[in-house]
């Protein structure tokens, strides 16, 4: 039924697509889109789960290795974008979510792209720098990093977006192109949950 769903879903998105999905293990997520739906949310909290592990090179410092563990993104809601500079809806979806990024980082928000099927690192730099991205990515070509996420995700739906909460469980998948105004309210909703013993910011008890 997974299987059906998900050509169902890469049949109907306008989005750029190529090769086949793939299915690795790690984690405890398991991707289902219910019905081919392309907005998919996990609530409650306790009905998420966390992903495997995302690791690869940074593309603007290939002597980086980026992951999840990285201070940035501790505690922090994470938006993790898949694009590539060859694809056009990714072009157009960039600047939206970048301006998502600036209204929510200081809430509690960090964000990643994972830069798929570039084999020229400098294309997909100057497709960045162009357009003055300011959070980092992931280059991953060979889809290395994506595959190593696990849980079913549709490696052949080009852009897509998921968001993570605060203890880096999967909040949300899109399988779609995004505007600011899609985004925006899902990141600024879990900016408000907090680990467990961790108080929501704007949400403290009286001082005594």
């Amino acid at each position: 039924m997974i299987a059906v769903a998900v050509l169902a879903i890469c049949g109907l998105l306008t989005g750029c697509s190529a090769g086949h999905d793939a299915v690795a293990q790690g984690g405890t997520f398991e991707f289902v889109s219910p019905g081919g739906k392309t907005d998919i949310f996990y609530d409650p909290p306790s009905s998420r789960s966390r992903p495997g592990p995302l690791a690869g090179p940074d593309l603007a410092d290939p002597s980086h290795t980026m992951s999840l563990d990285d201070s940035i993104f501790s505690g922090n809601v994470v938006v993790i974008n898949v694009w590539g500079q060859w694809c056009g809806p990714c072009r157009a979806e960039v600047t939206q979510l970048q301006q998502v990024y600036d209204a929510t980082r200081e809430s509690g928000a960090s964000f990643l792209g994972i830069d798929v099927r570039d084999n020229n690192r400098q294309a997909a730099l100057d497709f960045v720098n162009d357009r003055a991205i300011s959070y980092p990515s992931i280059y991953d070509p060979a889809m290395r990093t994506l595959i190593a996420f696990g849980g079913k995700y549709p490696t052949t739906v080009i852009p897509s977006t998921l968001v993570l909460d605060r203890q880096h469980r999967v909040a949300a998948v899109f399988l779609r192109e995004l505007l600011a105004s899609d985004l925006r309210p899902v990141v600024q909703k879990l900016t408000q949950e907090a680990p467990p013993g961790v108080q929501p910011p704007g949400q403290q008890g009286p001082s005594r």
